[in-house]
């Protein structure tokens, strides 16, 4: 394809965006309205589990017992405290058992059992002074919380005798979904505020700020109700909240920065307004398109796995990152139109800075316009730069090593599942849960239900149960408890619900033969079905990402060799984040001071999910910064000025938007849900590093020692390159243009790179 034909259709693009730039603003207006009003209430919507693999084993045992068995798979707990009379006090008795026959009453409630009913010592606190009603509340997820809402207000508190608290699986769930919204709203509180004052003092003008917010606005509203519509088709975990008011925040900033700084930096050179939109489309839209492509690929790889828990997040991450780059090639453009050189208004540095020169408009900032700034705008990235290539083998070698060794611990990585110890340590749900595991016997709830279907004789019953309880990981057997051709036994192991041994056990007791057809369920049993399902979709996912990174990335450059670097030091900036996820939020290092309560394991999804987001946005960074050392290679021909000249260019730009990005992940970080909280801190960690390590030391180093083989490509790559692929630059003089560098490619006293070819424009400007 030539660069006549990309030119004219960029030309129609510029006409299009631009031609009614009013109506272009009102319409999208109305639709952001009309978004609010579609996505409204969509956390109500949603689920807060998703973690389990439908098509396991595990889950087809569950809905079998809860279809044949209700009472076998309680999800409601109500823990009853009657004080120093004693749980087996007759007037305590009797007022449990009119208690019992209340909730068995109520609509959507099944299997209702209790400690008075059954005597089964499980649900009797050791010191008899709590003991348990457990039922199943029937149901799908939101069917469920529903029908918890309406009855739980009638059996908490004191019920006569008695003081009565909600727990269970479906309570922990409701509060989880209840606190999430709640700490989210709270990020937003705190996220935009912050986040507008770091764009003011990015760009200086407070017109220019506003805009990256209003992409971001856009793009939350949408993702909200793009999300409420899938929510009508199938489940959506309310974590994914999280990513859009994140991502939506985050790459807005990222995409409104790097078009309004190139728009502000051709009107800097003179350009009208119209053709100033224009040569931005052309160059910053195109690197745009090209790193929502690639963050959008990251994320639908989650698409392949099982889990609703991951697929949400591919749901909202897709949906959000689509909308903003719509929303930064489509909206900011009319606004720009329509704003002109007024983009600079209201420069808020003139309160900080009085007595001082005033700065020409977009000076001294990485969103700044005027190329000749570069001594205020990125000198000091271009020095870095060139001390990085002067020393890259040392650079390279300390900072990959450095990076291998933050990442360390999560060698010693333990997958579990997430329970009510996510909570804070005051909720209810957390409450009753944390009681019945320090005061009743045998860890109510924690053991594996083995399934058996088919019929068999009472011998054979009795035969295979004598033969689990022989197995070294049993504490007691109980059951069988039959129903026609169905029944049930209950294994409690000795040890905790989702350690090494009870996996162990899940295993051996799927190995174990019998007489009849036979299935595990149970904390653990998901936990290993989950872990199997990840490992099996594990390859797929991650070639998706690989190969279309690869391909998007050769498309941009042309080369194969930065592609390759591309995906490898990508992947080598997350180390930090997993290290520090096994040695915080594993280890508990840390807990007191963030106020979580460590397990021991990981969550099993949260590694993939934090993988995928974060080396989306280590791309995104990557494409500004590769696009730009590509821009001017074309030009040059000099490949250590070009790298040089990138990173001069566009070293505060990613900088700033990593801490931009830091900031909101760190307000996610702040919820009490310890998932969310790491979620958020972990990505806030790999976003620092990655832009202020890897871009910064890192990818210079690399590329100085690779030379000029990094632009190599075979001929008929070459030919392709040539034909389908884009870049930043809007042209394209043959590579190996002659360029004499005054000082070895460092930077000159304006901080631009000094060239006697053809001058670099922001020498030449300055």
């Amino acid at each position: 394809m030539s660069e006549v034909n990309r030119g004219s259709r960029i030309g129609g693009w510029t006409r299009f965006v631009t031609a009614r730039p009013r109506l272009s603003l009102l319409v999208a207006l109305v639709i952001t309205a009309l978004a609010v009003f579609a996505g409204s209430g969509v956390g109500d919507r949603m689920g807060s589990g998703g973690w389990e693999d439908p098509a396991a084993s595990s889950t087809y045992a569950t809905k079998a017992l809860e279809r044949e068995f209700p009472a076998s798979q309680p999800n409601l707990l109500l823990l009853v405290d009657a004080g120093d009379r004693g749980v087996d006090d007759p007037a305590v008795a009797a007022e449990a058992e009119r208690l019992t026959e209340r909730l068995a009453a109520e609509e959507g409630v099944v299997g209702v059992g209790s400690y008075w009913q059954t005597r089964v010592p499980a649900l009797r606190a050791e010191d008899g002074g709590e003991a348990l009603i457990a039922a199943r509340i029937v149901g799908e997820e939101k069917e469920a919380g529903r029908t918890l809402e309406r009855i739980a207000p009638e059996f908490r508190g004191s019920q006569g005798l008695l003081e009565v608290s909600v727990g269970g699986p479906v309570a922990v769930r409701h509060e989880m979904q209840a606190i999430i919204q709640e700490d989210l709203l709270r990020a937003e509180l705190i996220a935009l505020p912050v986040t507008l004052v770091l764009l003011v003092m990015v760009f200086g003008s407070a017109i220019a700020a506003l805009l990256p917010l209003g992409i971001g606005i856009v793009a939350i509203l949408g993702t909200n109700a793009v999300l409420r519509g899938i929510t009508e088709i199938t489940d959506v975990s309310v974590f994914a909240q999280n990513l859009t008011t994140a991502l939506g925040l985050g790459l807005a900033v990222d995409y409104a920065l790097f078009i309004v700084r190139r728009f502000r930096e051709e009107l800097a050179e003179g350009s009208e307004v119209r053709e100033a939109v224009g040569t931005t489309l052309r160059t910053a839209g195109r690197t745009v398109l090209f790193s929502a492509l690639t963050v959008a690929v990251s994320l639908a790889a989650m698409m392949v796995f099982p889990q609703y828990f991951l697929r949400s997040f591919a749901y909202a991450g897709i949906a959000v990152v689509l909308l903003a780059a719509a929303a930064a090639l489509i909206l900011l453009p009319a606004a720009l139109m329509l704003l002109g050189h007024r983009v600079n208004s209201l420069d808020l540095r003139r309160l900080f800075s009085r007595g001082r020169k005033k700065p020409a408009p977009g000076d001294g900032t990485a969103g700044g316009s005027r190329p000749g700034a570069a001594a205020e705008a990125g000198g000091g990235w271009g020095r870095t730069a060139a001390l990085v290539m002067r020393r890259a083998p040392l650079f390279a070698v300390a900072t990959a090593t450095g990076l291998v060794l933050l990442g360390l611990p999560f060698l010693g990585v333990k997958f579990g599942t997430a329970d009510d110890r996510q909570l804070p340590s005051s909720a209810e749900a957390r409450v009753v849960q944390e009681d019945i595991r320090s005061g009743f016997p045998g860890s109510p709830g924690g053991g594996l239900e083995v399934l058996g279907e088919g019929g068999a004789t009472a011998a054979e019953y009795a035969d295979y149960r004598d033969r689990v309880a022989g197995l070294p990981d049993v504490l007691r057997v109980d059951g069988p408890v039959v129903s026609g051709d169905h029944a049930y036994f209950t294994v409690l192991p000795r040890g905790e619900s989702v350690d090494q041994g009870t996996q162990r056990l899940v295993r051996e007791l799927r190995a174990e033969p019998a007489a009849f057809d036979t299935s595990v369920t149970g904390t653990a049993a998901v936990l290993v079905d989950s872990k199997d399902a990840i490992a099996d979709r594990l390859p797929l996912a991650a070639g998706i990402i690989v190969v279309v990174t690869l391909l998007l990335v050769f498309l941009l450059t042309g080369s194969v060799l930065i592609p390759i670097q591309a995906v490898v030091l990508n992947a080598l900036s997350l180390t930090a984040m997993f290290g520090a996820v096994v040695w915080v939020f594993q280890d508990g290092h840390l807990s007191g001071l963030l106020g979580f309560t460590p397990t021991g394991d990981i969550e099993t999804t949260l590694p993939v999910l934090m993988f995928c987001v974060a080396f989306g946005l280590s791309m995104d960074y990557g494409v500004f910064l590769i696009s730009r050392i590509k821009e001017e290679y074309d030009r040059s021909g000099d490949h250590e000025r070009s790298v040089i000249f990138g990173l001069q260019r566009t070293g505060g730009l990613i900088t700033a938007a990593a801490v931009i990005l830091a900031v909101v992940m760190v307000a996610i970080g702040t919820s009490r849900v310890t998932n969310t909280m790491m979620l958020g801190l972990g990505i806030a960690l790999a976003v620092v590093m990655d832009a202020m390590v890897v871009r910064s030391l890192l990818v210079p180093a690399v590329m100085k020692l690779t030379g000029r083989a990094t632009w190599w490509a075979p001929g008929p790559l070459r030919r392709f390159h040539d034909r389908f692929g884009v870049s930043e630059g809007e042209s394209r003089p043959a590579a190996g243009t002659p360029v004499t560098d005054g000082a070895d490619g460092a930077d000159g006293p304006d901080g631009a790179v000094s060239g006697a070819g053809e001058r670099d424009k922001v020498g030449a400007r300055a």
